[in-house]
């Protein structure tokens, strides 16, 4: 017999049995429903001998639970028939168990006087099964024992037929629950704010009533940070609770760790109290109402689709009507924000993946995001990476978490007070929190001397933080030749990248360089600093080494266009103009960014930046973490970092007398819109070499683009610019 036919004629046999029991789970239906008055009442029509014989036993053995064995048997070979599963000896002993227990339920139900064996056998209660498992439970446990074995019978029964967990079961029923919840409240926020149904079309939008403004269709609104806890962050939480419970801080360790390193307990960090959103569905309605006013009374044509509640923005995702362009919806930012009564608004045209316009729009509170509670966030928890980074929550509240190994190198620039400080802190933190000393170096830079030296310490630096700018640029120089040993490693050990490396018996620690303020370092070294950080960038990634660079001063002399060429992951803190916007990212948007810790996050691959609010972790916080860290172990620093050679230069001396001509240049160049030799040869009447050393200078320092062959060379300065290099325009 051929293996086909084999398991045709098994699924004919599952078949027959399936429709055997089926057939005598419909006749007992049957014979019960056509008997109406009771098992001892038959008309002569009835079932007949084999009928009346097995209603009387079913009406007698369960009573009053009658349909609950054909229900059974019905659902037994349903199973059978699609599941082609076979009947499992313990599954009819836990079916068994759950019919007796109903019965038995059942019979608990009738009266005291009437809870006797003969009651159940003349078709009371639960029938004569459950009289007597009743008399026998009551004897034994009583009545209230009685109920607790049969609710205990029941959840038994019930974890084994949807082969759930305890935990899981309970998450179900808690969701839904939940959801009921949910639609009793949204029922009475439809019965009290009214909302008019859309006829269809673009029709003229209703005005508003004297008690509240109407909304023609109701858009989804997407809240993750106002959703309750469900039971999944609930068992997360008591699983850290626990381990938080069982941590042992140890005093008595000894300065090395080369044994087993323990990783800081999250209940280091404090549990901020989640802000409630002061945003309610009337405010919402109202802004819909008032948004598709605005634009109606332009003669712009669009409907909000759906709305974003996030910390600190709400977004209202406009849908245009066919033929509106989107240009015309851009340009009325400031009526927007005026029928609004809000300080500024941010248009997102198009949202990446969506055939919708975004229309940012600030909360009245901006929610303050612990750094704790995105730590405890399933996408933190799940992250694999040893350089997984926290950044904050997106508009809609769900928790940002990246990986700096997959940036490769990530430039952080804003304004005094924005919160790029606090970024820092978040960054160094959450890789503290993910990363064991054997795992990630830290390299810190710190020309300021307040920021990072909290940090000093820990045994994940590779040496103490450098504050002394002509110190950090021979340290960039180190991480240079570190680079290249690494390589040279690779090379003879045949592997590509870090990770295929520490796949074998040698392992290498990933290294990250921070550098705090960017400017001034350049002021004290900057052919050293950017050839060092260009190198690092274009270089560094698979060998493990990755670029943090921070900065309070955007402006091209800081954030050269080599340096930004190189480092293609950025975030941007509010700044204060466009220029300086675009300096960031290349593009206009942080100047309407809120401050503390709003920001945009513009990673490589992305095609347009994503509003973030980042996560805040306070220094109390980060002093707790460090001492935790530096009562394990102390670091072990690396020699040689700063006897590096560098070439500095005196700051008050201004680069631009390497040539006269330059400012002028310069000013021809903006003036034009384009930069080329022939042009200045032709304005100042001077020969190629100079000519030609002049652009060369200008590439450099960042105010003219590269080669581009034919092509003039794009003039990356504006005149705000050209007055903070060189003075009056």
């Amino acid at each position: 017999m051929t293996k086909r036919k084999k398991q045709f004629i098994d699924e004919v046999k599952y078949d027959a049995l399936g429709i055997a029991i089926i057939a005598i789970a419909v006749y007992m239906f049957w014979i019960l429903t056509i008997s109406p008055s009771g098992p001892f009442e038959l008309r002569e029509e009835g079932p007949g001998i084999l009928g009346k014989m097995l209603t009387r036993m079913l009406v007698g053995l369960a009573g009053e639970g009658k349909y609950l064995i054909p229900f059974l048997l019905l659902i037994t070979g349903i199973a059978i028939i699609f599941k082609k599963v076979k009947i499992n000896k313990i599954q009819v002993l836990i079916n068994i168990a759950l019919i007796f227990s109903i019965l038995t339920h059942l019979h608990l139900q009738l009266p005291l006087a009437e809870q006797t064996i003969e009651s159940g056998y003349n078709g009371l209660g639960g029938g004569l099964i459950g009289a007597i498992i009743s008399y026998v439970t009551v004897t034994i446990f009583g009545v209230v024992g009685s109920y607790i074995v049969l609710i205990s019978i029941w959840i038994a029964s019930l974890l084994y037929i949807t082969k759930s967990t305890f935990g899981e079961l309970t998450k179900r029923i808690f969701s839904l629950f939940i959801g009921f919840l949910k639609k009793i409240k949204d029922q009475i926020e439809d019965f009290i704010f009214v909302t008019v149904e859309e006829k269809g079309g673009y029709e003229n939008i209703p005005k508003p009533s004297k008690n509240h403004l109407q909304v023609k269709e109701q858009p989804l609104i997407i809240n993750h940070y106002e959703e309750p806890e469900t039971d999944e962050d609930k068992t997360l939480k008591k699983a850290i609770k626990k381990e938080e419970e069982t941590e042992i801080f140890i005093d008595n360790i000894e300065n090395n760790f080369e044994g087993e390193f323990v990783l800081p307990p999250i209940n280091i960090l404090n549990r901020v109290k989640r802000n409630k959103n002061t945003l309610t569905q009337r405010d919402i309605n109202d802004n819909i109402y008032l948004l598709q006013n605005t634009l109606e009374s332009f003669g712009v044509s669009a409907k909000v689709v759906q709305v974003s509640c996030g910390p600190s923005i709400t977004r209202y995702e406009l849908q245009p009507a066919p033929g509106v362009k989107v240009s015309r919806i851009v340009n009325l930012a400031d009526d927007i924000a005026l029928s609004l009564a809000s300080a500024d608004v941010r248009i997102e045209a198009p949202i990446p993946g969506k055939a919708a316009i975004g229309i940012e729009v600030p909360n009245s509170e901006i929610a303050t995001v612990s750094l704790r509670e995105v730590l405890e966030s399933k996408e933190f928890q799940e992250s694999k990476s040893n350089l997984s980074v926290v950044l904050g929550k997106d508009i809609a509240g769900k928790s940002v978490v990246t990986d700096l190994a997959q940036m490769p190198h990530l430039l952080i620039a804003g304004a005094t007070g924005s919160g790029k400080s606090v970024c820092m802190n978040t960054l160094i933190t959450s890789i503290l929190f993910k990363s064991k000393p054997t795992e990630v170096k830290f390299l810190m830079i710190d020309p300021k001397m307040v920021e990072l030296s909290t940090f000093n310490g820990i045994p994940h630096l590779i040496s103490p933080v450098i504050t002394d700018a002509k110190k950090a640029a021979s340290a960039l120089r180190w991480a240079v030749h570190e680079m290249e040993n690494r390589y040279e490693l690779f090379a003879a050990s045949g592997v590509k990248d870090i990770n295929r490396y520490n796949q074998g018996p040698n392992q290498l620690p990933y290294i990250v360089v921070l550098i705090d303020e960017l400017a001034d370092l350049m002021m004290v070294a900057p052919a050293d600093v950017e050839d060092a950080i260009c190198r690092l960038a274009q270089m560094a990634r698979a060998c493990g080494i990755h670029l943090v660079v921070a900065t309070q001063r955007p402006s091209v002399d800081v954030i050269t266009g080599i340096i930004k060429a190189n480092i293609p992951s950025r975030i941007a803190f509010a700044v204060s103009s466009q220029t300086d916007s675009r300096t960031i990212l290349d593009m206009n948007g942080a100047e309407k960014l809120l401050g503390k810790g709003d920001m945009l996050f513009y990673p490589t691959g992305f095609p347009k930046p994503v509003r973030l609010q980042g996560a805040f972790v306070s220094d109390k916080e980060v002093e707790e973490v460090v001492e935790f860290l530096k009562a394990q172990a102390k670091p072990k620093y690396q020699e040689g970092i700063l006897d590096q050679e560098v070439i500095t230069v005196d700051s008050s001396k201004e680069e631009t007398e390497d040539d006269p001509l330059i400012p002028e240049v310069a000013k021809i160049f903006i003036e034009n819109g384009q930069a080329s030799i022939s042009l200045i040869q032709r304005r100042f009447r001077i020969g190629y070499n100079r000519a030609a050393r002049i652009i060369d200078i200008m590439e450099k320092k960042g105010i003219v683009g590269g080669y581009e062959g034919s092509k003039p060379r794009q003039v990356l300065i504006s005149v705000e610019d050209y007055q903070r290099l060189f003075g009056n325009y």
